[in-house]
């Protein structure tokens, strides 16, 4: 019987990514898990649904804070503003978990349902934004086109965030990405892609 240990869950982590790192994430089992931690099975299910949990079970916290954020954006601010709060308070989430963030992204990487699980979560963050912008009073398409916006500039920051040779914080990359999305909703088609009537 295993006895109490602080931060279990943190400990299932860490040991489920070394092991998805080093197996692969389908030769990996809970019990491999649970032994790596130096827990038992039995308390990993206390914690998390299924091995796949271990990778995704952050989402709704991210949630909620991108959502807050959004909510606590001054009133006056517009649509892009407000998604721009939403982002800068992701930064916190992220900034201490950068290797983690790095081995999840390769694990998630290698596995098409983990893929599909990742646009999952990031289409759900997408539509959460989204009906925040719409209770700040913001009409269709604007809402949704904000909130896509913002979540392209999430992904592109964060892909940036979790490579090799990138020095930047989170924050910085987020922060650079959208003021590159503004100046590209700014300056308009390139001559090479104008439409020729």
């Amino acid at each position: 019987m295993g006895r109490w240990e602080p931060d279990a869950g943190g400990r299932f982590r860490m040991a489920a990514m070394e092991l998805f790192v080093e197996r692969g994430y389908e030769q990996t089992t809970v019990a491999d898990i649970a032994e790596r931690a130096g827990l038992t099975a039995r308390t990993f299910f206390r914690h998390f649904a299924d091995k796949r949990e271990v990778l995704f079970s952050g989402a709704e916290q991210l949630q909620r804070t991108m959502v807050d954020a959004l909510d606590g954006a001054p009133a006056p601010s517009t649509p892009i503003e407000a998604i721009e709060a939403a982002l800068a308070a992701t930064a916190g989430f992220f900034e201490d978990n950068r290797e983690f963030a790095r081995r999840r992204s390769s694990v998630i990487e290698a596995n098409a349902e983990l893929r599909e699980r990742e646009l999952i979560k990031l289409a759900t963050l997408s539509a959460a934004l989204a009906e925040g912008l719409r209770r700040r009073g913001v009409a269709e398409p604007d809402a949704s086109l904000a909130a896509e916006a913002g979540m392209a500039v999430f992904r592109v920051a964060f892909a940036s965030w979790v490579a090799a040779a990138e020095p930047r914080s989170f924050r910085a990359i987020l922060r650079a990405s959208l003021a590159r999305l503004q100046a590209l909703a700014a300056s308009g088609p390139s001559p090479g892609n104008a439409r020729k009537n």
